[in-house]
């Protein structure tokens, strides 16, 4: 059904014809409540959700992580169900996957990244600004 063929019904609905169509407006209105909720709490949660469940499955010896109760350490080995967590020198914790809050991105890199990325915009401005010049 077409949004040109549901135009005569909403007309006939608002000029309040006996048929049928007048319970047309209240489903529309409700299908139009689902639609938006799905658009806005629905899908987004079920994309945080497939994140998380990526980053759990591609966890690997050696990430720094942060557990749900704020622990944070270093892989030591992974189970199918399991994550041995080192925490200190001696100091190991087994941990579910699912207490995984997130993986830490070394900062390091991270630096390292923005600082290439500001350098690569000062030599593009210095060159836009060397070709205004002429």
């Amino acid at each position: 059904m077409s949004f040109s063929s549901l135009v005569p019904l909403l007309q006939d609905a608002a000029a309040g014809s006996p048929s049928g169509s007048s319970m047309l407006v209240p489903l529309i209105t409700m299908g139009l409540v689902f639609f938006i909720m799905w658009l806005f709490i629905i899908r987004p949660q079920n994309k945080k959700q497939k994140e998380t469940e990526k980053m759990i499955a591609n966890l690997k010896k050696g990430d720094k992580v942060v557990t749900i109760g704020g622990i944070h350490g270093v892989v030591s080995s992974t189970d199918e169900k399991t994550i041995v967590i080192k925490v200190d020198d001696n100091a190991k914790i087994k941990f579910s996957r699912s207490a995984i809050s997130a993986v830490i991105v070394d900062d390091n890199n991270s630096k390292t990244e923005k600082t290439n990325k500001k350098e690569k915009e000062e030599v593009s401005e210095e060159k836009a600004s060397a070709g205004e010049q002429k």
